[in-house]
């Protein structure tokens, strides 16, 4: 059994999470920014589907990628080399949510909801969340966004509709955080598309030693729009 929470209930500890489904630890109705916030600040996301109450998550292990161990296959580090596009940060952040809500392989709904997409819109105006696009002949290609706080950033969704075009958006991410001082990227859960970037799995306890210290850093919300400026190849 999991607790359902109310508006000004707190979060159980993680260590409270279930095993199955891995990181299961509450639910309810609340889905307001300040509360998504609180649950990143204590490395709990929310995930559910349509017509679901807002579960609330924490798996252990957990997926991350430390910027210092991104790996770049020499295919990719090619196609970062010719390939002409350019990438874009906070420039189309509701299209990104858009595209990342987009059925997949055969998958008849999504977990971005309208719902989802307003709250993280609304972080988004506020500074707190960001996208990172791959544009290519003026259309957008692929993308990823995610949220900020302190020098933390954990990853949400990532797309693409051109091949590597996510991947080029999330190689321009961790080189981005690694200049910005964010020594870690949370990937939530594990994928071998992640781990082919040198994402791995870490315990639980360990990430939120490293989430306590980042969280609490003196970096403020703001926009990227020109940090850095749009990169062009």
């Amino acid at each position: 059994m999991i607790p359902w929470l109310e508006a000004d209930d707190p979060f159980p500890p993680v260590s409270a999470a279930l095993a199955r489904p891995n990181g299961l630890l509450a639910a309810g109705d609340d889905l307001s920014p300040g509360r998504v916030l609180d649950a990143y600040r204590h490395g709990i996301f929310p995930w559910f589907n349509d017509g679901e109450p807002v579960l609330w998550w924490s798996p252990d292990p957990r997926m991350v990628l430390f910027p210092a161990e991104l790996r770049v296959s020499h295919s990719l580090d090619k196609t970062l080399r010719n390939r002409p596009f350019e990438v874009r940060f906070d420039f189309g952040f509701r299209e990104v949510m858009q595209a990342c809500g987009e059925p997949r392989d055969g998958q008849a709904g999504t977990w971005i909801t309208e719902r989802m997409l307003e709250v993280y819109c609304a972080l988004h105006r506020d500074g707190w969340a960001h996208s990172v696009e791959t544009w290519i002949d003026g259309e957008l290609a692929g993308g990823l966004y995610g949220v900020a706080i302190g020098t933390m950033f954990f990853g949400e969704s990532m797309f693409t509709r051109v091949r590597d075009a996510s991947k080029i958006a999330l190689v321009h991410l961790v080189r981005h955080l690694d200049r910005a001082g964010f020594p870690m990227l949370d990937c939530q859960m594990a994928t071998d598309h992640l781990a082919s970037l040198g994402a791995r799995e870490i315990p639980r306890d360990e990430f939120s030693r490293h989430l306590a210290e980042l969280v609490n850093s003196s970096a403020v919300p703001s926009a990227w729009h020109t940090d850095p400026n749009p990169i062009r190849r």
